[in-house]
């Protein structure tokens, strides 16, 4: 076998590294019956360990095999002396990787998506995260939103706008109807839109692959993305979990007149860097993959200079190599905080380095795309890396400290060049050159596991001024003082108020018996591991987790035997005359007034958790909280579903898997379903509204009671469950968003 004297050999002789898709869905195949297997016989050992799972309980995977850091980022050389010869290695590297791609890259040079080469700061805001919208004004709060993330990350020039995952699924809406499903409709949405527009933030919308079980667009999924992004006046699509965009997408948003930038979620390998002006490079994947002493070079930037790249590192809680490596890069960096109604904060001193070193890449967007960049520029301090980047008027050194200690004194050397001033951009100050032996040395400081940047140029723009304004201003707090302390925020239920006590069964109602209840159950949330702040924070814990278990001792109450049907949220709507403000998707299969005939005895869905509220409230009870549920359906012997212990596929209606759901079965429909306390169609049929938690960020309701509906195709939609030691998190956002076809409710009322 033949042996390479480095990494960067074996990159060259290695060819092109993007696999067949073939042999990656094989790869996954088999990682996905391993690991099926190592859960059925280990349950709840790894999979939840503090690093969100790629693969869930159930087992099934249908992506391709990410791509590991060795595939996408080129590694240094293996010492200073080396540098030389490794840009001469990679040089040639670059030119044979472009010749085989056949590329061009006259996309680039479209004035409609120059824009795209300016993208540094770049967040991904989930549509139920409070400061961006009012359900009580029903109105969107861009302001609050801009003020709450740039007061904190800086100026961003991009927002991707989630509305999607974790909630897709819950019925048979496609990623498209959940999208125009949005407060406001398309109107609305293309408003909202505008308000970014007018505040300088370019806006991006996903697409899943993966969404292949709802129901089926009237036009291919190229087109009809096209056609929708073009009504709201999106100026992107982000492309999740693919790293590259079909060609198809491309002549899709051509072919609408409204051009697109395609943003893969990961680091770009085949041709499509040629349509496909700006990307990600997600780490989600590399968590537990150690990231070298020497920063690599990210190979997408590598080969197209003007190639926008995102860096996003979402679940590690010190990001202080991908925020390292995006600026020895000079690349953007995606702040990710709200992660599926969990908070997962950026702690303030990550927070304090993205607005620094952004500020700093905003105002030489020209310089970094040089054409002649400079990766491992010669510098004088052991660990202290360069990228040097040239442009007309200016030449930037983008630094990184990788010692965990501060390096001060001489850090650069430059030939001397008359007229030439120097400028140390992270503090805002000149500086003045030791000049010996025909070139310029330089002093400064940069902070263990920090960053610099130093400018050299004849003459200072007003926009560099402002920098050096800036940046002296906040260098007068080191950022080693900012906090690098990552904290999870808080969860409080939201109260509801006793009923008046009934001191016999109300009609159509089964008395609950007071007792002893340890009371156990988990959240199925896909992702986030067990971590704090997955899930959902009970009255009694000290943080929100996954896992709950508490013994309660039960107080009596009365429970409705069955959800409530149609027929009885009709006498409400016509007793109370009840229209709420909100009225989008309010009773949807209803006309005129009445629900379908035939199903009168179905459970009423399409009704938000407020109108499940209005409801109790004018027949004097209440909705039940989660445990008060848990109990009526398992009792007190901890049984797994409310028949027993055993699956019986005659307790429940059979599951619907296809792309258009029928509707829910009658409330009666299935007596072998019932509790031990007689209570019916506690699960299978439809999802039951329960208790609704609240942080800063982030509404989201309790469901139980798995729904019928489970569309198939992908781990990633709405998880249903039937389990009785399992609930599922519902992310809300405002009445008309929230109301689903799965969703109904049932109500309790207090005893003496």
């Amino acid at each position: 076998m033949k042996k390479y004297r480095s990494a960067s050999e074996r990159l060259l002789a290695r060819g092109p590294t993007h696999s067949s898709r073939k042999d990656l869905a094989r790869k996954f195949l088999y990682l996905a019956i391993a690991i099926s297997a190592m859960i059925s016989a280990t349950a709840f050992s790894d999979e939840w360990r503090p690093r969100h799972a790629l693969v869930p309980p159930t087992g099934v995977l249908n992506l391709p095999q990410p791509a590991g850091p060795a595939d996408v980022l080129l590694p240094g050389p293996e010492n200073p002396a080396a540098a030389d010869a490794w840009r001469t290695q990679m040089k040639a590297w670059r030119q044979e990787r472009l010749e085989r791609l056949r590329y061009e890259g006259t996309e680039y040079e479209r004035p409609e998506l120059a824009w795209t080469q300016h993208v540094y700061s770049q967040v991904q805001l989930l549509i139920w995260d409070r400061t961006f919208f009012d359900p009580d004004k029903n109105q969107y709060t861009v302001d609050r939103f801009l003020a709450d993330v740039e007061g904190r990350l800086g100026p961003i020039d991009a927002v991707l706008i989630w509305p999607l995952y974790p909630n897709l699924g819950v019925d048979d809406r496609n990623q498209f109807d959940l999208i125009r499903d949005l407060p406001g409709g398309v109107s609305g949405v293309r408003h909202m839109i505008d308000e970014f527009h007018a505040r300088g933030v370019r806006v991006f919308f996903p697409t899943l692959a993966w969404d292949t079980g709802t129901r089926e667009p009237a036009a291919p999924t190229a087109t009809a993305l096209a056609e929708l992004m073009a009504q709201v006046g999106a100026d992107g699509v982000n492309f999740d979990t693919l790293e590259d965009v079909p060609a198809a997408f491309h002549a899709a948003a051509d072919a609408a007149h409204h051009p697109l930038a395609l943003e893969p979620q990961f680091a770009i390998r085949d041709e499509s860097l040629a349509w496909s002006t700006i990307s990600w490079n997600d780490w989600v994947t590399w968590e537990d993959t150690p990231y070298p002493f020497v920063p690599m070079v990210n190979q997408a930037k590598w080969l197209e200079r003007r190639h926008t790249i995102n860096v996003t590192d979402r679940f590690t809680r010190d990001k202080t190599n991908s925020l390292q490596h995006a600026f020895f890069n000079g690349i953007g960096y995606v702040s990710a905080e709200n992660l599926w109604g969990f908070w997962y904060g950026t702690t303030a001193h990550d927070a304090e380095a993205v607005l620094r070193f952004t500020r700093i890449e905003r105002a030489f967007g020209p310089t970094l795309q040089s054409p002649d960049w400079e990766p491992y520029t010669a510098t004088l301090q052991s660990g202290v890396f360069a990228s040097k980047f040239t442009s007309e008027n200016a030449t930037l050194w983008t630094m990184v400290n990788r010692n965990e200690y501060d390096v001060s004194g001489e850090e650069l050397s430059i030939p001397h060049s008359n007229g030439m001033h120097y400028y140390d951009l992270w503090h805002g100050v000149e500086l003045t050159p030791d000049v010996a032996r025909g070139n310029d040395r330089l002093r400064f400081s940069v902070e263990g596991l920090g960053f610099g940047a130093v400018l050299m140029t004849p003459a200072l723009t007003g926009e560099w001024k402002e920098l050096l304004a800036f940046m002296a201003e906040r260098a007068k707090r080191p950022l080693s003082e900012y906090s690098r302390e990552w904290k999870y925020l808080p969860q409080t239920v939201v109260e509801m108020a006793a009923t008046k006590p009934a001191v016999s069964a109300p009609p159509g109602m089964i008395r609950i018996p007071s007792g002893d209840f340890d009371f156990s159950v988990r959240g199925i949330e896909i992702e986030g591991g067990n971590d704090p702040g997955v899930d959902v924070q009970y009255p009694w814990e000290d943080a929100p987790r996954r896992f709950h278990r508490q013994r309660l001792q039960m107080k009596a109450f009365y429970m409705d035997r069955t959800p409530v049907t149609n027929a009885e949220f009709k006498k409400f709507v016509d007793a109370a005359h009840y229209q709420p403000a909100d009225g989008h998707n309010f009773l949807r299969p209803w006309s005129n007034g009445t629900f379908p005939a035939g199903a009168a005895n179905q459970p009423v869905t399409w009704v938000s958790i407020e109108d499940a509220r209005a409801y109790a409230a004018w027949a004097g009870k209440r909705l039940p909280h989660d445990w008060e549920w848990q109990y009526a359906a398992q009792g007190s012997d901890g049984r797994l579903y409310p028949w027993g212990n055993d699956w019986n596929d005659r307790a429940l209606p059979p599951p619907d898997h296809g792309r258009v759901m029928r509707a829910p079965a009658n409330v009666d429909a299935f007596p072998s379903g019932a509790s031990a306390f007689g209570v019916l169609d506690m699960t299978g049929n439809v999802s039951q509204w329960t208790d609704e938690f609240r942080d800063q960020h982030t509404r989201a309701a309790i469901l139980r009671g798995g729904a019928y509906y489970q569309p198939r195709g992908s781990i990633w939609y709405f998880p249903q469950t039937h389990r009785l030691d399992e609930h599922q998190k519902f992310l809300l956002m405002s009445p008309g968003r929230d109301r689903a076809g799965t969703i109904g409710f049932r109500c309790v009322v207090d005893a003496p």
